[in-house]
């Protein structure tokens, strides 16, 4: 069942603020990973494969490219071999980019926050209010991405329109 949830991705200067923000509203940590994330090309949507220390996932999501809050459907597939997986979506589909990241991941009951830092492009936070099982309207998905982006400071300027992705393949160019 395709999980959904809306996103919201902004450069951030002031990662330890925010670190702070999150402690003081007892945020649970769950780690910091570093995650490798290939991208392969597909003619729908965006098919990724995630390797990482906590997170190990094969990903397609579909959503806009638009500034502010996004609203993606995402079905997620845990992955035990990652290795044979990429090897064989390799093979069969080529791969459009690779997107290396340090990721620490934090919750708030059904929000998930990210502090990413990318090589080459700087520090961003990452904000999704995740609907797993169909019981939480989308205004009030909409309504918790407000909320953190207010308590974060988060300025208009600072919003991503687009994916990691999109912004490596933006600056290779």
């Amino acid at each position: 069942m395709p999980i959904k949830n809306i996103e919201i991705k902004a450069r951030c200067a002031d990662t330890a603020k925010i670190r702070e923000i999150l402690k003081s509203w007892q945020a649970e940590y769950k780690g910091l990973d570093h995650q490798v994330d290939t991208y392969f090309k597909v003619n729908n949507g965006r098919l990724k494969l995630r390797e990482g220390n906590i997170e190990k996932n094969l990903i397609y999501y579909d959503r806009p490219n638009q500034s502010g809050p996004k609203k993606s459907s995402v079905i997620l597939y845990p992955v035990a071999d990652s290795p044979a997986l990429k090897e064989a979506l390799t093979r069969s589909l080529g791969v459009w980019v690779v997107v290396d990241k340090h990721r620490e991941i934090y919750f708030i009951d059904n929000v998930k926050i990210h502090l990413d830092r990318l090589e080459g492009l700087g520090e961003f936070v990452e904000i999704e209010a995740i609907d797993r099982d169909g019981t939480i309207r989308e205004e009030k998905l909409l309504e918790q991405c407000q909320k953190y982006l207010d308590l974060f400071g988060i300025r208009e300027e600072d919003l991503l329109k687009g994916s990691y992705s999109d912004m490596l393949l933006e600056a290779q160019s």
